[in-house]
């Protein structure tokens, strides 16, 4: 099930919110997980055991972690994160939920690319088919990689003494279902959310911002990532696109992610206020960043957030010289990629990412232009930096979108210049130049470096804005009967 459905706005949500509201206190958090199970084995069922077994192997860490000792304990809590009473047991658990974890996701992530992988090198030495047709294929499951992140992440708390364990197992289990975010983040962590599931309120006031979060993140979606992914489609797709086409293909497709994945972020965000809860922000307008350093400080800000904390400063950090942090960078891009999806591109995304965002560091490129330094030419100075980091990211999504060497090697090639364009590629800039599409160009150009955040555009909501959003959602709900396409991006990872 998605948000922009049919199915999903005028039934399930409806029922669940009327279902919630009404509810006794005592049982909302076993409501909601049950609504979230529904939501999330709407489709395939049996993935719902496998996030509940997920589940149950986290609780039970989390307990044997801290067992021993009350779970309100300061005490506990802090001799644990000076580095102190961590026994066999706790150390035990720990890494039975690390592996549990990385299992399952390194399973039904990456099984079916290694697969690919082997039958590639076997048939490169002339062994031909050697991997039957009858080995088995496994089906990803949706948003695995975010609750599997999210699970293990409140072991390694706990383990830190930064968050407190839970002994009710439909809290946590409320925690690590809860629909809104399940399938496409953003990642939550427990500690930021316990006091949440133990007691909430949904007020007037948290309604209307949810309302208005959902239908901005909404319009977002359907009226901007939608058509624009139907217009990368046609360059991607193309043979020989031509220089023009084929950075016309690849700000579409810059559109289109950014559109899709911080219209989910939003949409997610309104659902928890209707519900009672604060997610964070995932972006920050990303694409008027200074430098990379300053996009990956901006871009799906859960997601960086948890890599630099359980994986970049594990390893080191920048505590360990130049060589060290610069290798430590490289390698957390890498996994980030890898994180994105099982093929050899997001590797290639992640590595590239990894090595540019090493020299910033090595050449000593500042995050952003400081705007108060006194000179008059600090807004031209912006405006270079920001126009340089959006074209490089530019090129860099052809990596991420590329279904195939040929593909990325063609878009590359025509982006760069070093490959002609074909006999059709002046058709394909008249496709992609009219009028709706350079409406759809035009008005998302707006939103990304001139309008507010989704954040301060609510946190200042008058009547009139309440209106806009009002038409917002109609407009978009009327555009989803007559759009044939309507996929979400990171369901997939």
């Amino acid at each position: 099930m998605i948000f922009s459905s049919q199915i999903f706005l005028f039934w399930f949500l409806p029922w669940v919110l009327l279902l919630l509201w009404a509810a006794p206190r005592a049982i909302r958090n076993p409501l909601l997980t049950i609504c979230s199970y529904v939501f999330y084995g709407w489709t395939n069922p049996v993935f719902v055991l496998l996030m509940f077994a997920s589940t149950l192997v986290d609780y039970w860490c989390g307990l044997a972690i801290v067992s021993g000792a009350e779970l309100s304990s300061d005490e506990k809590r802090l001799q644990l994160s000076q580095g102190g009473g961590r026994s066999l047991r706790q150390r035990i658990a720990l890494w039975t939920s690390i592996i549990v974890n990385l299992s399952v996701l390194g399973f039904f992530k990456y099984w079916n690319f290694g697969l690919d992988v082997w039958q590639e090198l076997l048939t490169q030495l002339g062994e031909g088919a050697a991997v039957s047709p009858g080995v088995l294929r496994v089906t990803l499951p949706l948003g695995i990689s975010f609750y599997t992140f999210q699970s293990m992440s409140y072991c390694i708390d706990v383990y830190r003494g930064t968050a407190r364990a839970t002994r009710s197992l439909w809290d946590f289990a409320c925690f690590v279902s809860l629909f809104p975010q399940l399938v496409a983040g953003p990642i939550l962590r427990y500690r930021d959310l316990s006091e949440q599931l133990r007691e909430r309120q949904v007020s007037s006031l948290m309604l209307a911002c949810g309302g208005a979060f959902f239908s901005l993140g909404l319009a977002r979606k359907v009226l901007l990532a939608n058509p624009a992914g139907e217009a990368a489609d046609l360059v991607f797709a193309a043979g020989q696109p031509g220089f023009a086409a084929a950075w016309l293909g690849s700000v579409f497709f810059a559109m289109q992610i950014y559109f899709d994945f911080s219209g989910y972020s939003d949409m997610a965000r309104g659902l928890g206020l209707m519900l009672g809860f604060r997610f964070p922000a995932n972006f920050n307008a990303p694409y008027r960043a200074q430098s990379l350093t300053d996009f990956w400080r901006r871009w799906h800000i859960s997601l960086s957030g948890w890599l630099r904390d359980y994986l970049y400063f594990p390893l080191g950090g920048s505590r360990s010289g130049t060589a060290r942090t610069c290798l430590n960078l490289i390698l957390v891009m890498l996994l980030g990629g890898l994180w994105h999806g099982a093929a050899w591109n997001f590797l290639l995304w992640g590595a590239v990412h990894g090595v540019l965002l090493t020299a910033e560091r090595l050449v000593g490129v500042t995050a952003t232009v400081e705007q108060n330094d006194g000179r008059k030419t600090v807004w031209l100075q912006r405006l270079i930096r920001q126009a340089s980091v959006f074209a490089v990211v530019c090129l860099t999504w052809v990596l991420f979108r590329s279904e195939s060497t040929v593909q990325m090697r063609t878009l590359l090639g025509a982006m760069t210049g070093v490959d002609r364009a074909g006999p059709a590629a002046d058709i394909l800039c008249a496709v992609l130049l009219q009028p709706w599409n350079l409406l759809v160009l035009s008005v998302g150009a707006c939103v990304i470096w001139l309008s507010p955040s989704t954040e301060r555009f609510v946190q200042r909501l008058t009547v009139v804005r309440a209106l806009w959003m009002v038409l917002l959602l109609l407009l978009s709900v009327s555009m989803l009967s007559l759009q044939s396409r309507n996929p979400f991006i990171y369901f997939l990872f």
